[in-house]
């Protein structure tokens, strides 16, 4: 049998690429979904413009690659649970985790693997940055990744900077969990279970300092690691059209959507996939 045609467009040689000729409403075949995780591997987010997925495909499009888990902070949708809604109406100032970070950090395992969906996207503003946190490791000096690499990183859910950005909507939608309920530790470096590849794996929005570090000095080197890791050079920029589904890898990139279509409104639904506990291989 013949395998389905698609291509894939790198957006930039540091993250991401979108792929063309293929309809997520169908089944992916084994071979397909093989092909597409070795892809998504190697670029770290794909993009697939033009989909029309209901709540449920947009489950069987994520389960292909993982297991679906639900959003601690939000309750999902009604009978799809593990879908959440992400959207910034038109009389609200800020927009759903607006600020740099990996997703759920806090959580003792934290997520593969996001999948977000667009239904209504502003016509101008609305991006997704994304930053390949692999690189921004490679890049800094051999003492620093010494450095790094004998450090644990102190992971909340609560930190003002991110709670900012979320507190109206867990209030009006909320799972009833509070963000002060959830705190993990892990490695300031991660080892990717699947590449091998280490990646920085601290970020604004979740990390407040080092278990092995006084405050004052974990705050020094988080402003650096906080700047460095967001480095042009490690980035793609995406702009989104309603039916396009962005699936990223949390192990590896960090994402931040820019907060610059106020007066207009932005929905997405968002599915989560479960991750193992982060590591670092010496």
């Amino acid at each position: 049998m013949s395998l389905p045609v698609f291509q894939t467009f790198p957006l930039t040689t540091a993250a991401g690429a979108e792929i063309q000729g293929l309809d997520l409403s169908a089944p992916l075949s084994e071979d397909t979904t093989k092909r597409l995780r070795r892809i998504w591997l190697r670029h770290g987010v794909l993009f697939f413009r033009n989909q029309n997925l209901n709540p449920g495909q947009l489950l069987k499009v994520a389960k292909a690659f993982g297991e679906t888990m639900p959003y601690p902070l939000l309750k999902g949708l009604e009978g799809f649970p593990e879908v959440t809604v992400v959207s910034k109406m038109e009389q609200e100032e800020m927009n759903f985790g607006g600020i740099w970070h990996s997703d759920t950090a806090y959580l003792e395992t934290p997520p593969m693997a996001s999948l977000l969906y667009a239904l209504e996207v502003p016509e101008h503003g609305g991006d997704t940055l994304f930053a390949n946190q692999a690189l921004a490791y490679e890049s800094l000096s051999e003492a620093m990744k010494d450095l790094l690499c004998g450090l644990t990183a102190i992971n909340i859910a609560g930190k003002p900077a991110v709670m900012n950005t979320r507190s109206e909507r867990i209030e009006d939608s909320g799972s009833g969990l509070r963000a002060e309920q959830f705190s993990a530790n892990h490695p300031a470096v991660r080892t990717h279970p699947e590449t091998g590849t280490k990646a920085i794996y601290v970020n604004r929005a979740h990390t407040q300092g080092f278990l092995e570090l006084s405050e004052k000095e974990g705050k020094a080197l988080l402003d650096f690691i906080f700047e460095h890791q967001v480095r042009a050079e490690f980035c793609c920029r995406f702009k989104w059209t309603p039916g396009t589904l962005a699936f990223w890898d949390n192990r590896l990139m960090q994402h931040y959507p820019v907060n610059d279509y106020h007066g207009h409104r932005r929905i997405m639904h968002r599915v989560t996939l479960r991750g193992d506990k982060p590591f670092l291989d010496q």
